[in-house]
């Protein structure tokens, strides 16, 4: 293994001690896992490679891959940015980071059913009232509420990063309506296109079952008395950011792909508008925000939800997948009492670690944040795609005194966390036509139902495409790879 860095395709390959790579160990050589498919896109030279990343690009555009861009001024709808060079998790590292992410999903269910009826979690003092009742996500609308089978969060995408020591730490929780599935199965098809009989070197987990498991889990939380139920998507519409993600996964599953203008309430029944007439409605897989599902219970002005479909809810007659309110639940400040959360509902310690996190509503941390701006990653409590992040050690003199005087606005609203050394995997960069190591997270996804669990083998892996950059997110110039999970 000795000049692997001169090789053509990663001839611009600069080794950095400083972070984990995922590829190269300390003294340059390959690490096992990685051995087989170093050598296979070692084999190719610069022109052979673009062809087979052209293929792939190819692959994309044609699946429809795509997601939105919200400008100032216009919306763009683009190909979503992936890299043929896949991400290798061994079979005991994946066995810690799925009960890791099945645990924090459990802790977060209890958690959320606590909070709407008996609170116990904060009048024993673990979780402060003030927390839960400045969260623009604390719905009072869900307070006694049962859901179908107790279940909020049956849909949970867990953010991990590997840090520089080899090991995973959980960035954040999303429970609201984490996206990103459809470009997991999306990659692995790319792959396959590009790289034929790559798969016969490596015995990896497969990631096609989601939608399958999706869909029982959507059935085992069916209302009372109903023995088919009746399943379906609802979109906020195609100018809506994941709107491929929605028309894959019905097509995954096999059932329709609805708007609010398709359903109606009758009698706080739901159905649907067929040609046959109207179908009775029982699960519903949302994918429209919390204040929007309902203009007779929410916000009066939303022409994308279904008037009477809460009140249809509250009586237990339809399921809404994730359930209302479950945001409180992935509110970045919640995020710090997560082992708290997890020792308290399960008498656990977490399997997974928290990123030591600095709540601006302390007053000790705030002062402490406020200080150290420059070694600090802040970051609003309620805002998802990457939006809002500031990165200390990237800003001059005068952004940071901007977010010194944003956070003292409003403390409660932001978060600080240390400067974490992302780990680093090989990605193809056109512009150099060879392999340069960029920083990569991992996104995956938890399903709940009942007396089923299902954690998908697999997980989006999205890479900041740009040099040196942190943020991995689409909306901010991020890619993906395919992640193969080893049986």
């Amino acid at each position: 293994m000795k000049n692997i860095l001169k090789l053509p395709l990663f001839s611009s390959y600069e080794f950095d001690s400083n972070f984990y790579d995922e590829l190269f160990i300390k003294n340059n050589e390959v690490r096992d896992i990685y051995k087989t498919l170093f050598k296979l896109f070692s084999q190719h030279s610069v022109s052979e490679f673009d062809q087979l990343n052209n293929k792939a690009k190819d692959s994309f555009f044609n699946l429809g891959i795509t997601f939105q861009v919200y400008g100032e001024n216009e919306v763009q709808e683009r190909v979503f940015p992936f890299d043929l060079f896949p991400r290798i998790i061994d079979q005991q590292e994946w066995a810690t980071i799925e009960s890791g992410v099945l645990q924090r999903s459990k802790a977060l269910n209890l958690f959320l059913w606590d909070l709407y009826h008996e609170q116990k979690i904060i009048k024993n003092g673990i979780v402060p009232l003030e927390l839960i009742s400045s969260s623009v996500n604390f719905l009072s609308q869900m307070k006694d509420v049962n859901p179908p089978e107790g279940i909020y969060n049956h849909i949970s995408g867990t953010d991990l990063i590997k840090h520089s020591d080899g090991n995973y730490y959980v960035l954040e929780d999303n429970i609201r309506c984490p996206s990103g599935v459809s470009y997991v199965i999306g990659n692995r098809t790319a792959v396959k296109h590009a790289l034929f009989g790559v798969f016969n070197k490596y015995n990896t987990q497969r990631v096609v079952d989601y939608g399958a498991n999706l869909l029982e889990i959507m059935e085992s939380v069916k209302p009372k008395g109903v023995d088919n139920p009746v399943c379906v998507i609802i979109t906020p519409g195609v100018y809506n950011s994941a709107y491929y993600e929605h028309t894959f996964l019905a097509k995954q599953m096999g059932i329709d792909l609805v708007e609010g203008r398709d359903l109606f309430v009758e009698n706080d029944f739901v159905y649907k508008q067929t040609i046959y007439g109207p179908e009775k409605v029982d699960v519903i897989y949302r994918r429209i925000d919390d204040l929007f599902i309902d203009p007779l219970a929410f916000r009066a002005d939303s022409v994308l939800g279904v008037p009477g479909l809460f009140s249809a809810y509250k009586k237990g007659n339809v399921c809404l997948v994730n359930a209302p309110g479950t945001g409180v639940a992935d509110d970045k400040a919640i995020y710090t009492y997560m082992p708290e959360i997890i020792k308290y509902y399960l008498g656990e310690d977490p399997i997974l670690n928290n990123v030591h996190t600095y709540h601006c509503s302390r007053k000790n941390e705030l002062s402490y944040v406020l200080d150290n701006i420059d070694k600090l990653v802040v970051k609003p409590v309620d805002e998802s795609g990457g939006y809002g992040i500031s990165i200390g050690n990237k800003l001059t003199k005068e952004e940071i005194k901007q977010v010194q005087e944003t956070i003292k606005a409003n403390p409660r609203k932001y978060i600080a966390q240390p400067i974490m050394s992302l780990s680093t995997h090989p990605t193809y960069i056109e512009d150099s036509e060879s392999f340069e190591p960029r920083h990569v997270d991992l996104r995956t996804f938890t399903l709940l139902g009942k007396d089923k669990d299902y954690v998908l083998k697999g997980g989006l892996t999205r890479v900041a495409l740009r040099k040196g950059n942190l943020v991995v997110n689409s909306s901010q110039g991020g890619g993906s790879k395919d992640t193969w999970v080893l049986k």
